[in-house]
């Protein structure tokens, strides 16, 4: 949901001024300071505008994740910005990031070229996410999206896919918890709309 936070964070990762919010919005300057002090609220017609000026729906895409075999590039060669971003359809936090799907060891669930957003940072304990899908990266750098299932001690987990044999007695370094997913199709449609707004832009 959109908040006062979120605008601000927006506004100071842009660089953009409350002025150009406002137009972007088609109110008057001194609306953007009310719905700070709480004067006023957010409209429903205006979630858009400000979530386009502010680029407050857009997530960065930290690389691939193998529903199947190892995937390049490691996580420690990703730039903190990302390998570029994905656009969603409602405003996220700063708190998550996004992966692409490669590999057909999740079908039919996950195809490839999905788009998987996680949080960032890891807030539960392993044994949390036992039966649940996560995005997964090993001690030895390998990153997958797989079922997790208990292994044969507290801090081993057996890996498993629909497709594919299992990854036992692994020990998870991170665990993604899954926010939302975009199927290929949505991701394809979404990134030619914004390719038509920024050529509309550009005239």
């Amino acid at each position: 949901m959109l908040d006062v936070k979120m605008i601000e964070r927006g506004l100071k990762k842009t660089g953009k001024s409350k002025g150009g919010l406002a137009a972007a919005m088609g109110v008057r300057p001194g609306a953007v300071s009310e719905i700070f002090s709480g004067i006023r609220l957010i409209k429903a017609s205006e979630v858009e505008p400000i979530m386009e000026y502010l680029r407050l729906n857009w997530v960065p895409v930290m690389g691939r994740v193998g529903a199947g075999a190892m995937i390049e590039p490691e996580y420690e060669q990703v730039p903190p910005e990302g390998l570029g971003e994905v656009e969603l359809p409602f405003p996220v936090d700063d708190e998550t990031i996004a992966f692409e799907v490669t590999g057909d060891s999740m079908l039919p669930k996950y195809e490839n070229g999905d788009v998987i957003v996680v949080y960032k940072d890891q807030r539960h304990p392993v044994s949390s996410f036992y039966g649940e899908e996560a995005v997964v990266r090993l001690k030895s750098g390998e990153r997958y999206l797989k079922t997790i299932e208990k292994g044969k001690s507290p801090t081993l987990v057996n890996l498993v896919s629909f497709n594919a044999k299992a990854i036992n007695g692994v020990k998870p370094e991170w665990i993604g918890e899954i926010f939302v997913t975009l199927p290929r199709g949505q991701i394809q449609r979404m990134r030619a709309k914004a390719a038509k707004r920024t050529k509309k832009g550009g005239r």
